[in-house]
């Protein structure tokens, strides 16, 4: 899949939250990269067998005490890794569209402060409980 067309799957999925959460949504930045380089695999822990579809950084919003945001500071970011994901959905257009949005969701989870249980239940409530490559 070219790179646009996944951008926009990945913008897609961004809209598809609901509005409630979408809302509280601030300073993030999207990033789409093929796969996950060395340093995040280090990080992460990822055995060689494994992966990831997408990666939460920063401070979540639940997290942050009255002197966030004082001065200048980077904005979050949360990865959407493609390669990944494609090889999961084995090329299927639908099936790379609806892992891109679970992803989505779980890492704007992980922004808005939800831990991975809560995360995990939410995902059960909407059918999402298919695509875990890595706990992140």
């Amino acid at each position: 899949m070219r790179r646009d067309e996944f951008e926009r799957l990945v913008e897609e999925g961004y809209l598809a939250i609901p509005e409630q959460y979408r809302a509280k949504v601030k300073n993030v930045a999207f990033l789409i990269e093929d796969e996950p380089d060395e340093e995040t695999r280090q990080e992460e822990g990822l055995a060689p067998d494994e992966t990831l579809f997408g990666l939460y950084r920063g401070v979540p919003i639940s997290a942050r005490g009255d002197e966030y945001g004082m001065g200048m500071y980077m904005p979050d970011t949360i990865t959407i890794y493609q390669q990944p994901i494609e090889a999961e959905a084995a090329g299927d257009p639908e099936l790379i569209r609806r892992i891109v949005a679970d992803t989505v969701w779980h890492e704007v989870g992980h922004y808005l402060g939800f831990d991975e249980d809560a995360i995990r239940a939410k995902e059960h409530e909407r059918g999402m409980d298919d695509y875990h490559p890595h706990e992140d």
